[in-house]
């Protein structure tokens, strides 16, 4: 076995876990922002549990995602549309 396919693996592992952090940190910024001020304790707390919930879904679809190439397609495919745009 050619031990150059368990780099490729390695630096593609590490290159999509950063993108899967990234994006999941986005979305907990999201989420931490929101104001409980006028919200009692329990709701409050059902609130945040609500939103990690979201968080750790949105975390597992965007690996499946990222693990499928959808992921990558999509944003080939903003980008592409993205340069469309500006050349017209």
């Amino acid at each position: 076995m050619c031990p150059l396919r368990f780099i490729l693996v390695f630096f593609s592992a590490a290159l999509a876990g950063y993108f899967a952090w990234t994006t999941v940190n986005a979305s907990t910024d999201a989420f931490a922002e929101a104001d409980f001020s006028n919200d009692s304790t329990a709701d409050a707390k059902k609130q945040q549990e609500s939103n990690m919930f979201k968080v750790i879904q949105n975390g597992f679809w965007v690996f499946v995602d990222m693990a499928s190439g959808r992921y990558l397609w999509r944003n080939f495919r903003e980008m592409k549309d993205t340069m469309r745009k500006l050349a017209d």
